[in-house]
């Protein structure tokens, strides 16, 4: 039986994450369960981007998908929105007995790339995706696998 838990007040500095779904696993597609954040830029509460968190060590995560999974609006980026979001989700990987935390990202995103090094995980290979994979037929063939010891 999973347990979602209260994420607490998720602030740094006039970064928040505010907690919109949580959203129950779905075994027979392969989903894990799901925590799904916007980030909201302080005191504005203008939303700046998006993030997710999602707990369960399936081969599809630690592959493919990763345990987080996130985007940033165009004209908020160079913020390091998304690295200082994924940092204040540590605690709640944590909680949740993650470890290691799995970041994936395509090759050619450089900016997703960085976001991963700036929040301490390091990249371990570069893998293809099976051609059975949802993320291959949307036209995506690799993904960076990058690793976060907590």
């Amino acid at each position: 039986m999973f347990t979602f838990y209260e994420p607490g007040p998720l602030v740094d500095g006039a970064l928040e994450l505010q907690l919109i779904a949580k959203i129950a696993a779905n075994p027979d597609k392969g989903f894990v369960p799901v925590y799904s954040f916007q980030m909201v830029r302080r005191p504005s509460v203008e939303v700046v981007g998006a993030i997710q968190f999602r707990v369960g060590n399936t081969a599809m995560i630690r592959f493919y998908a990763g345990h987080l999974g996130y985007t940033v609006q165009p004209a908020h980026r160079g913020n390091r929105y998304a690295a200082r979001s994924g940092c204040l989700l540590l605690p709640l990987a944590q909680k949740h007995q993650i470890n290691p935390l799995w970041i994936t990202c395509n090759p050619d995103n450089a900016a997703s790339r960085r976001t991963c090094e700036l929040m301490g995980a390091y990249l371990v290979d570069i893998v293809d995706l099976p051609s059975e994979n949802t993320m291959y037929q949307k036209g995506e063939r690799r993904k960076c696998r990058y690793r976060l010891d907590l």
